[in-house]
């Protein structure tokens, strides 16, 4: 069972350091980065497994922060019980080539009772309401003209893409109101079809990997189809790209190796995904 997310705990450790800063946001520690004054718009985003322990996720969070645009926030989804890093070192080779086959099935073997006891503790249904109800609380705190967009890398996806659905929306002034305006969702992990994908209400841009060991290329056909199926039925489906990385190994968003020029071109086409889908709708 430890396998399926297995995939989960490799990839790179970024260098740079982090320019933001942490505080306290609607009732979750939350890394804040960009403008405070005038945004255009607010980015947030929903890491994954690994949360604001590991470096990738908050130096994202500065790039999308570079054109001073964006207010983007980083909350801490998982209240303090994202998955250790001493696990990551382990798992997350720099090049996998060098990484012999028995350490990695040692590795995952010993890591395997904590990371399905981790599991236990972030079920679907209690994860979702930590989520919304953070969103809840930044949209109706949030002036109605000033847009949020909301991105989810792997386990992140999966809660970004239910915040643009019909199902999330919430009244504010007597109006049903999406919780945020735009949706990125990148190599998004443990998807339930249809409920998870089903009646989006805001455009959403979706990045899969061709040779993903977790998120099969083939859910990327049954999203689309969930589409068009919402469509035959009358339901008005804002506008859904889909976009394929290759090699696309799991994590190409957050953990690709930077020293090795596939890899290193996914981080930054994915960035300019991110970037390109919020220019457009936020």
């Amino acid at each position: 069972m430890a396998g399926n997310h297995s995939e989960c705990i490799k990839g790179t450790i970024h260098n740079g350091t982090p320019q933001g800063k942490e505080e306290m946001l609607h009732g979750l520690n939350t890394y804040v980065i960009g403008n405070r004054t005038n945004p255009r718009a607010i980015i947030v985003m929903y890491s994954d497994i690994f949360g604001l322990l590991l470096p990738n996720n908050k130096l994202i969070a500065d790039s999308y922060a570079k054109s001073g645009d964006y207010l983007i926030y980083l909350p801490d989804f998982f209240k303090g019980d994202a998955v250790g890093l001493r696990l990551a070192d382990l798992l997350i080779p720099v090049d996998a080539a060098k990484q012999s086959t028995l350490g990695k099935y040692t590795g995952l073997l010993a890591s395997g009772p904590s990371f399905m006891m981790w599991m236990g503790r972030h079920k679907a249904g209690p994860t979702d309401d930590i989520c919304q109800d953070f969103l809840r609380k930044l949209r109706r705190a949030t002036p109605r003209e000033k847009k949020i967009g909301m991105v989810g890398f792997c386990w992140g996806g999966k809660y970004a893409i239910r915040a643009g659905l019909e199902a999330s929306m919430i009244e504010i002034d007597g109006a049903k109101t999406p919780l945020v305006d735009a949706v990125v969702a990148l190599h998004p992990s443990n998807l339930v079809l249809p409920t998870d994908v089903e009646a989006p209400v805001v455009p959403m841009t979706f990045g899969w990997g061709q040779e993903d060991s977790q998120v099969s290329i083939e859910t990327k056909g049954k999203v689309e189809g969930i589409h068009a199926g919402d469509a035959k039925k009358g339901k008005q489906v804002p506008e859904m790209v889909h976009k394929v990385y290759k090699p696309g190994r799991h994590g190409f968003a957050v953990r690709g190796n930077p020293d090795d020029a596939q890899e290193r071109k996914c981080l930054e086409d994915s960035t300019t995904q991110v970037l390109e889908w919020f220019g457009k709708y936020l």
